[in-house]
């Protein structure tokens, strides 16, 4: 099987209330293709510029991510995001954002990334989501976007989701683009629009799964030490859609394997958050991933062990 992300890749600089970082690699598709490589092959789709260079490639290739359709704009610079968090980690105020390469992104796919099986079209303008949609024959496409795509582009942003399966957006802004303050008649309503899920990030609180016939909420791992939330919904999409990409074709229409995703997305949610950027995922293990999923696991069945 094989999966394609098309969306940022990016450096930023961060500052939580448990330190700083001043320039790491991240992005969207940097982000997904991380978690999503532990199950499955993946090529990125996205511009850089000059100062991205054999260290973060590396950072890729050492998780076996193919490169060969990120774009590289002489002369250009990288997009940069500068941001902060308070206590609260769920909010993130940007400081500075410099698009420099993105600002002019059109989205540029070989024969191989067109004949993908499975494509997530990551956070960017949702026509430029379209057109990449309509260029592949994916049998499995996932969406995610953001409150400025829904306050500024809502209809184009609801004519690209007619032709994807599966939407990931925060709570709010399932509520936002549905202007319904009700989640569950707002996931229902967004269904009514083409895709058959939809998967509703709640932050700290987990995420809830949406069907047209079921219903399944997965609190969030719960962690002794959180460092920077940042990219932890993109790394969520990668374990969830890399996980459905390596299970076949049919996969997103089995509703424990759906659950299963959920598990697995979280999961890598968890270790991302634990320290800065991609520092932990980057050295993390399959091991470890099946490890802490069997926690999960444990944790959120009714059943106990029995005694002996």
């Amino acid at each position: 099987m094989s999966l394609v992300v098309v969306g940022s890749i990016a450096f930023d600089a961060v500052q939580t209330p448990f330190g700083q970082r001043e320039r790491m690699l991240g992005g969207s598709a940097v982000h997904f293709s991380l978690a999503a490589s532990f199950f499955t092959d993946v090529r990125v789709v996205g511009p850089v510029g000059d100062d991205f260079g054999d260290e973060e490639y590396g950072v890729l290739h050492g998780r076996g991510v193919n490169t060969d359709d990120i774009e590289h704009v002489a002369g250009g610079q990288t997009f940069f995001w500068r941001g902060h968090y308070e206590y609260d980690l769920n909010v993130a105020h940007t400081d500075d954002t410099q698009l420099n390469v993105f600002g002019e992104f059109q989205p540029k796919l070989s024969g191989q990334s067109k004949e993908t099986d499975t494509l997530f079209l990551a956070n960017i303008q949702p026509d430029l989501q379209r057109e990449v949609r309509e260029q592949c024959s994916a049998q499995l496409v996932g969406l995610d976007s953001m409150n400025l795509w829904i306050e500024t582009a809502r209809d184009s942003l609801l004519q690209t989701i007619q032709g994807v399966d599966l939407v990931f957006l925060n709570d709010a802004e399932i509520r936002m683009l549905m202007r319904e303050p009700n989640l569950v008649r707002a996931a229902r309503g967004l269904m009514d629009h083409g895709p058959h899920t939809i998967v509703a990030k709640q932050g700290e609180y987990g995420a809830a799964l949406f069907t047209r016939d079921s219903f399944f909420a997965l609190p969030a791992y719960p962690l002794e030490s959180v460092n920077d939330p940042t990219g932890a919904g993109d790394t969520f999409a990668g374990g969830f859609l890399g996980y459905l990409d390596g299970q076949g074709a049919d996969a997103a229409a089995e509703p424990h394997v759906l659950r299963r995703a959920m598990v697995y997305g979280a999961t890598l949610a968890s270790f991302n958050v634990e320290e800065f950027g991609t520092e932990r995922v980057r050295r993390l293990t399959r091991d470890e991933i099946d490890e802490r999923f069997e926690e999960f696991r444990a944790m959120t069945t009714l059943e106990t062990a029995a005694r002996s």
